[in-house]
């Protein structure tokens, strides 16, 4: 993207928003499919974002060995964020991915095809709205009439509409530049806009490089929660349906490669810090507000994100309501079992 003021930008106010949610989506499939060819026999395409679980388990390799027994292949894609590789997901250019909150309700509206197959526990602490450290903003209150940069149709979207919400401002009172991490910092920097709604481990860099503030995080103001935060794992109904074993023996792989994890922040950081080009020492502060612990979708996890759903379409962002249980994939070991919310 080219680098332009945010006042050049969509935003929420006077458009139909749900309208060029989808629209960009659409856009993204079409592209997503002309660039990705078929997925060969006997291998697993997986979309990947420059932190988290998944990239370190690429760097470490340890997928393509569980997948050997199995006589699967992997090939990986980045993604600069989770809407795009939702996008690519629903068009069959990947099989297997991750994201937040917010992206996979977009993915399920545009297509029936997305499959919920796990998540990790809520992260709350690991997004923020962020102001500039000599900001005169001191409440999500203040940004009435502010310009706020966000990732489109990311988690960052959610806990915006939430955090909004609890103040009393309406959604359509704030300016929106929808910009990708990397311009939305350099529009941050230089002042272009007057927050930045943003997850770790952009958060933290932020944070460490400007003093930037965080006005609000996932955990909201005197215990009253805004956003979990959670971390999901999705694929598509064909593969799913299709290759049930090479799902569940990633999900296996990520499990493994995060119960490491979790007791060692620092070696984590120092082998991800040159793929995300992030210091270490910032990234280790990132890591710290993470949640670890794949697993199944429960229905506290369903009941959040039927709530995200919910928000979305009251907003006039969806163009029909969707059913969050609609799209949870339960393995086959398991479709006997009285797991009711996943079916």
């Amino acid at each position: 993207m080219t680098d332009r003021t945010p006042r050049t930008l969509s935003r929420s106010a006077g458009l139909a928003p749900n309208r060029r949610l989808l629209l960009s989506a659409g856009l993204g499939l079409a592209a997503a499919a002309a660039l990705r060819p078929a997925r060969a026999a006997g291998s697993v395409r997986i979309g990947y974002q420059k932190y988290g679980s998944l990239v370190l388990l690429k760097g470490r390799g340890t997928l393509e060995t569980a997948l050997q027994p199995l006589g699967t292949t992997v090939s990986w894609s980045e993604f600069p964020s989770g809407p795009p590789l939702l996008e690519a997901l629903n068009a069959g250019a990947i099989d297997f991915g991750s994201a937040g909150e917010a992206p996979p309700i977009f993915a399920q509206a545009a297509s029936p095809e997305l499959r919920y197959v796990a998540a990790e526990p809520p992260a709350p602490r690991g997004e923020a709205i962020l102001v500039p450290k000599d900001s005169p903003v001191t409440g999500v209150a203040d940004l009435r009439g502010k310009t706020i940069a966000l990732n489109k149709g990311s988690n960052v979207h959610y806990l915006l509409v939430r955090a909004l919400e609890r103040a009393g401002v309406p959604y359509d009172a704030v300016k929106l530049a929808f910009l990708a991490p990397a311009d939305a910092n350099a529009a941050f920097v230089r002042g272009s806009v007057d927050a930045w709604v943003i997850w770790d481990p952009f958060q933290a860099a932020a944070e460490r490089a400007t003093g930037a503030r965080d006005l609000v995080d996932g955990r909201g103001t005197d215990g009253q929660a805004l956003a979990p935060n959670r971390q999901f794992y999705l694929s598509r109904r064909g593969f799913t349906e299709t290759s049930p074993e090479i799902v569940s023996a990633v999900i296996r792989a990520i499990a493994a490669v995060d119960a490491w994890a979790k007791g060692h922040a620092e070696a984590v950081a120092a082998e991800l810090a040159p793929a995300v080009g992030i210091p270490a020492p910032v990234l280790t502060v990132a890591l710290g507000r993470l949640s670890y612990g794949v697993a199944p979708l429960d229905a506290a996890a369903v009941a959040d994100q039927q709530k995200v759903a919910d928000a979305f379409h009251g907003l006039g962002l969806l163009p029909k309501p969707i059913r969050v249980a609609d799209a949870v994939w339960t393995p086959p070991a398991h479709k006997a079992g009285p797991r009711a919310e996943n079916r």
